[in-house]
């Protein structure tokens, strides 16, 4: 099985893959695609993902995009461990956690909205930071709402770690760009942490990667 990943450490999408591949002990190469500097959108890139975005998934030649698809894919490619539950209820609640961020959240902070916030309105860097703050905060605030009303134990669905933590891990991630603390969400720092105790979370981490150790850039 060969598996390519066109990723960028920054790129939340890229440590939910990352960190699906790993769970599933699945051998993967990632090749890096700088988004901050335009890479994406160069002719070479454009040939493996007309929208211009990471992660791209390529598997045996066949190609896949958006992170949610993805590891829904690598369910049934590999089907141990599972990463959405067997039970129709639990596996629309896992989708459903994944979506707060991958839906709602992250698509309001990422590189293009904030660069279109500057370009239409004149917003400043201050502005822009503080928009992405503030859609990063509301997230946090509705797991944190969610976990309230159904404990983890010690994951988001129970003694499995599977998709809805990868994304509420992914959200963390998040804050911690923007400084954003989690001393208000102590149930989303918790589950966070155990997530981050484990490997492949740890190892998938954006600050963890190659491309980042080479960036110069400083967290």
């Amino acid at each position: 099985m060969s598996i390519t990943v066109y990723g960028f450490w920054r790129s939340i999408a890229s440590f939910r893959i990352r960190v699906a591949l790993k769970l599933k002990a699945l051998p993967f190469e990632e090749i890096s695609v700088d988004i901050l500097q335009g890479e994406q959108f160069k002719p070479g890139y454009d040939a493996v993902n007309p929208e211009h975005v990471v992660p791209t998934f390529i598997h045996d030649g066949h190609s896949l995009y958006q992170s949610l698809a993805i590891m829904e894919y690598l369910d049934d490619i590999k089907p141990s461990p599972r990463l959405l539950p067997d039970d129709i209820k639990e596996r629309a609640y896992a989708r459903s956690l994944a979506l707060m961020t991958i839906a709602d959240a992250h698509p309001l902070t990422v590189p293009r909205v904030r660069k279109h916030l500057a370009k239409a309105f004149g917003a400043e860097t201050k502005a822009i930071e503080e928009w992405a703050a503030h859609w990063t905060t509301e997230a946090l605030a509705a797991y944190e709402r969610f976990l309230a009303r159904r404990a983890p134990a010690p994951f988001a669905l129970g003694k499995d770690v599977g998709l809805a933590d990868i994304c509420i891990a992914g959200q963390v991630v998040g804050a911690q760009y923007l400084k954003v603390s989690l001393d208000a969400f102590p149930l989303v720092k918790g589950l966070s942490d155990r997530c981050f105790a484990l490997p492949e979370f740890l190892s998938s981490h954006p600050f963890e990667q190659p491309d980042y150790k080479t960036s110069g850039v400083k967290h």
